[in-house]
């Protein structure tokens, strides 16, 4: 029997997209487990056992003391039951052997105060954040993004541009300094920006719905192989997701999949 890849989409304390992440996946070919995160911290489910980890979106815990930051401490102290280890260690060990990590929306807010995004020298120190949105308002809408093609990012290979959903209140993406910035334009690892209709990278409302610097929708580790990103690719996987798919000729597919697609294919290539 051949060999299929596994992804795990964690749910829990608030998130609230994982059945939309679990679907994408199995459309892109693998085999997908919505597991809660009470599971993982009882020792149920190891993480170990899995090739591509999900950090769905949603609102960890109310987004109390800000996006995700209650959560991204509940997996860098809670220790597993029975073992000394920490979820962050496990994660730790999960990103070493060479495994895939995306984070969406939350799950990207997630990734950054986990210290797991850009992790320029594998420190898994905290040096950007996502605060709330220039408008000081929660924003539902569609966003066009112009991917960087020289990123390492695996999950965008062959794609120039996405058109996705975003729904977030703190999507601002910011950084702790100058030099993180420009080691992040310098090292390729923005990997999509929020664009206009001529597809060039944007600060204006509503283009850029939240005011991110650069116009940063999503960014990726040195290996490429962790992806966080504010719009949602699971939330367009058909083409009646899309606003407009009753008035434009639209493929069946739609562009998020790829994204799921790309992950999948790697993995396959490289890991199993």
């Amino acid at each position: 029997m051949t060999a299929r890849v596994k992804a795990i989409v964690l749910s829990g304390n608030g998130t609230n997209c994982e059945r939309e992440v679990a679907h994408a996946c199995q459309l892109a070919g693998a085999d997908a487990d919505i597991v809660h995160i009470s599971a993982l911290l009882a020792g149920r489910v190891r993480l170990d056992d899995y090739h591509f980890l999900n950090l769905a979106g949603g609102f960890l815990d109310g987004d109390d003391l800000g996006s995700a930051k209650a959560g991204a401490n509940r997996l860098i102290h809670a220790r597993v039951a029975g073992r000394q280890d920490s979820l962050a260690d496990d994660l730790r060990r999960f990103i070493a052997a060479g495994k895939l990590v995306m984070g969406v929306c939350n799950g990207f807010q997630l990734l950054v105060k986990m210290g797991l995004l850009p992790s320029f020298d594998g420190d898994f120190r905290q040096n950007c954040t996502l605060t709330f949105n220039d408008r000081g308002r929660f924003e539902n809408r569609w966003s066009r993004l112009q991917v960087n093609g020289s990123s390492p990012c695996v999950y965008t290979k062959g794609m120039a541009d996405i058109y996705l959903p975003v729904r977030h209140g703190e999507g601002k993406f910011v950084t702790d300094s100058p030099a993180t910035l420009a080691r992040l334009e310098q090292e390729d690892l923005i990997v999509v920006r929020y664009a206009d209709v001529q597809g060039r990278p944007t600060q204006d409302y509503p283009d850029n719905p939240n005011g991110s610097v650069a116009a940063i929708a999503g960014i990726c580790d040195p290996s490429g192989r962790i992806f966080g990103l504010m719009p949602h690719p699971e939330a367009y996987v058909h083409r009646t997701h899309h606003p407009r798919w009753t008035r434009e000729d639209l493929p069946e597919e739609g562009m998020g999949l790829q994204l799921y697609r790309n992950a999948v294919d790697f993995i396959a290539a490289e890991l199993l």
